[in-house]
C-alpha cells in the first residue's frame, strides 16, 4: 500500500528538469579534452530528475532509495559544474542558474529522505 505522495517530490523534480536543461545548455560545447566532465555533467543531471521521478512511484525504503540516489547525483553535478568552472570550460554566469537550482533539489531531496 502507498502512503501519501510528498508534495515536494514533484517541485523538486520540476527544479531537477530545468536545472538539467540549464546544465546540458552549458556543457554542450565543452571542449574534447574537457568532454568527458561535460559528459558526466550531462549524465548526473539526469539521474537526479530520474530518479526523483522513480522514487514518487514507489513506497518506504525505496522510495527513500531514489531519493538518496538524486541528491547523491544532484552533489555529483555540482561539482562537476564547478570544475568546468575552473578550467575556464564553462563560466560561472552561464552556470549559475543550474547550481542554484541543482541547490534547491538538494535541500528538498534532503528534507523528502527525512520524512
Amino acid at each position: 500500500m502507498r502512503g501519501p505522495q510528498p508534495t515536494s517530490s514533484f517541485i523538486a523534480h520540476s527544479k531537477a528538469v530545468e536545472a538539467a536543461a540549464i546544465a546540458n545548455a552549458v556543457v554542450v560545447k565543452v571542449p574534447a579534452p574537457l568532454k568527458s566532465l561535460a559528459d558526466q555533467v550531462i549524465r548526473s543531471a539526469s539521474s537526479v530528475a530520474a530518479n526523483l521521478a522513480e522514487g514518487a512511484g514507489r513506497s518506504g525504503r525505496d522510495r527513500v532509495h531514489h531519493y538518496r540516489i538524486a541528491y547523491g547525483s544532484a552533489k555529483e553535478v555540482d561539482t562537476h559544474l564547478r570544475l568546468l568552472i575552473g578550467a575556464g570550460a564553462v563560466t560561472t554566469n552561464r552556470a549559475s542558474s543550474a547550481l542554484a537550482l541543482f541547490d534547491e533539489v538538494r535541500a528538498m531531496t534532503w528534507r523528502m529522505m527525512r520524512q
